[in-house]
């Protein structure tokens, strides 16, 4: 199997997510330039966190006209499995890909610490390897993740069971306190209908290995790897 993690002008964490992939899961993984237009040879797409194109405008607002997401689109549109990391979340949602909207923070301020997310739905490729309402520990480092949608788009994600992360405390328990950027209903994460695309803003490769403080965030990796084995 062959990871591919997009480069934007600007990102920040794509030599992370390639040094999880290949160095602590060692797993083939190449880079993705921006006006990179065939991904073809790939079996899972990572568009990971940072500040493409010094997110001017929106977050993700220029970054969804780059070559390498129509190409993402069309990979996405195949069954092809495509995860969006913080920046990345924002540029699906931007290119369309996911639904609803990232606005800043609650507060307006720039957060970057460690969070708990509780796993609301195993039966995707991301979260295979979790048990129900396993709570995990991974950092979340963004301005914008304040996730919002329209009554119609929210009850779709429920009814389609499409939240895949809800912030909590080290529990499991919801509520405002353990919120921490003010997203509707706590969301930390989204997949699209099919179940193959998944955006988040909590950062899994900054929680793969024990030195980080949390290796949490490589089980979404091991997830991801084997549903592309099976």
């Amino acid at each position: 199997m062959k990871f591919g993690v997009t480069v934007f002008p600007g990102s920040n964490c794509d030599h992370d997510t390639y040094h999880v992939l290949s160095r602590v899961l060692h797993q083939s993984v190449e880079f993705i330039w921006h006006e990179s237009t065939d991904i073809s040879s790939l079996d899972t797409i990572i568009v990971p966190g940072g500040f493409s194109y010094g997110d001017y405008l929106r977050t993700g607002a220029i970054a969804r006209f780059s070559p390498v997401m129509k190409a993402v689109k069309k990979f996405a549109r195949s069954g092809g499995l495509v995860l969006g990391i913080c920046n990345g979340f924002q540029i699906l949602v931007e290119c369309g890909i996911l639904p609803g909207a990232l606005l800043p923070n609650r507060g307006l301020k720039f957060i970057c610490r460690f969070v708990h997310v509780r796993v609301e739905n195993t039966r995707t490729p991301f979260t295979e390897n979790c048990s129900p309402g396993r709570v995990l520990k991974i950092p979340i480092a963004h301005m914008g993740g304040n996730f919002f949608a329209d009554s119609e788009t929210l009850d779709d994600l429920r009814r389609h069971n499409q939240i895949i992360f809800r912030y909590c405390d080290s529990q499991g328990c919801h509520g405002t306190e353990s919120n921490p950027n003010g997203s509707l209903d706590s969301i930390a994460g989204i997949s699209n209908r099919q179940g193959n695309v998944l955006g988040m803003m909590p950062h899994p490769e900054r929680a793969s290995e024990a030195l980080l403080s949390s290796s949490d965030g490589r089980v979404i990796f091991k997830s991801m790897m084997k549903s592309l084995a099976s």
